[in-house]
């Protein structure tokens, strides 16, 4: 599955967001692997930034993510910059609602 998020940066941190990004830490891409998260990308245009996911299953991905020590590290490092994720509870990320995909119409003809 195909996930898209947007979050927002504080005002002033692009820079070093995207400094920070230029690798995770290996812990972290392990845990995305080990729970089906097989892709992720982040645009920023400004504050606001743009997440595509290609997970098996993101819901079940977030809740074991919740729990884990290399996620609860990196967030808390990684939390210095970000305002949080638009569209759901108390920050948490929320998928965006997808509206049209030009693959999908060309398979349905």
């Amino acid at each position: 599955m195909r996930v898209a998020l947007h979050s927002v940066l504080r005002p002033g941190t692009g820079p070093d967001y995207d400094r920070e990004h230029e690798r995770i830490p290996d812990d972290l891409a392990d845990s995305f692997a080990r729970l089906g998260i097989h892709e992720w990308t982040i645009w920023r245009v400004g504050v606001r930034l743009f997440h595509l996911v290609a997970c098996d299953d993101f819901d079940a991905a977030m809740r074991a993510l919740d729990g884990d020590p290399a996620n609860e590290r990196w967030q808390a490092h990684i939390g210095r910059f970000v305002d949080g994720f638009l569209g759901g509870d108390g920050g948490a990320p929320a998928p965006l609602v997808e509206v049209w995909d030009l693959g999908g119409q060309r398979q349905a003809g």
